[in-house]
């Protein structure tokens, strides 16, 4: 065999290699549930996905598609609902008034069942906008975004968004920013979504990329720390881990009005 063929082969080889490597790391969508709602994000219990947008809620049953319930709010009273998370039996919701300023913060509970809202918490004036709010280890985790345009709380942009650690009373304990990595990634939005694996890791979303972000809260110091990106099927926005298949994550297709399940390659 010539040098210049073997030289072929083996770049032919690569390539496919290269392309055998990428379809493997590269998500695909194992299941569409048609949703109304799925504008801002999506939370599972394991038996039932939940859409949510700015002021609705359509709850859907896994096994067979079909909205099982639906809350609509007053959209003087909620303007924007960002994401939400299951709580023992109760729907918990990031909401706040985006893009109205000054910024303020709600957080919103639900009768996961029945879907009916029970109550509202008010946030002492914070350092930004929260679009993201998780139970782990016991306590309450944080997003508070801010945005380098529409929404922006004048004097931040982007790099002043935090992941803050906080009490049963929603007082702050700890907070971090993120790292320029992914701040980059993000422009000129913020995290949309955050959510915690199964085996502990915090994962986050923006508004516009089809990625995940992996991050860590650091030993020392006050940024957090870029793991690894991993692509995902939808284009950002809230999302969640289904706690009965912890390797399943849902999400969104805004353009489809769609809740998407797929495994990204974490």
């Amino acid at each position: 065999m010539s040098l210049p063929l073997a030289k072929t082969i083996l770049a032919i080889v690569a390539v496919g290699a290269a392309a055998v490597a990428a379809a493997q790391a590269a998500p695909r969508a194992e299941r569409r549930i048609a949703a109304v709602e799925a504008r801002q994000g999506a939370a599972s219990d394991g038996r039932f996905v939940y859409a949510v947008d700015d002021h609705r809620i359509g709850k859907y049953a896994i096994v067979t598609g079909r909205r099982v319930a639906a809350w609509s709010g007053d959209p003087k009273r909620f303007p924007h609902l960002n994401s939400c998370t299951l709580v023992a039996r109760e729907l918990v919701c990031a909401a706040s008034n985006y893009p109205a300023l000054p910024q303020s913060s709600r957080v919103e509970f639900f009768d996961a069942g029945r879907l009916v809202h029970r109550r509202s918490v008010g946030l002492d004036a914070g350092p930004g906008s929260l679009t993201a709010l998780e139970r782990h280890r016991g306590q309450w985790w944080a997003v508070f975004a801010n945005y380098d345009g529409r929404g922006g709380q004048p004097g931040r942009d982007r790099r002043a968004t935090q992941l803050v650690r906080m009490d049963d009373a929603f007082r702050r304990l700890q907070a971090w920013t993120f790292p320029p990595s992914v701040l980059a990634r993000l422009a000129p939005n913020s995290v949309s979504g955050a959510a915690w694996t199964g085996d502990g890791r915090l994962t986050v979303s923006g508004h516009d990329r089809p990625e995940l972000y992996v991050v860590a809260v650091p030993r020392a110091g006050t940024v957090l720390e870029h793991v690894v990106t991993v692509p995902m099927v939808t284009r950002g926005q809230a999302f969640d881990w289904d706690p009965r298949d912890p390797k399943l994550l849902w999400s969104i297709d805004r353009k489809r009005r769609s809740i998407v399940a797929s495994r990204p390659p974490l």
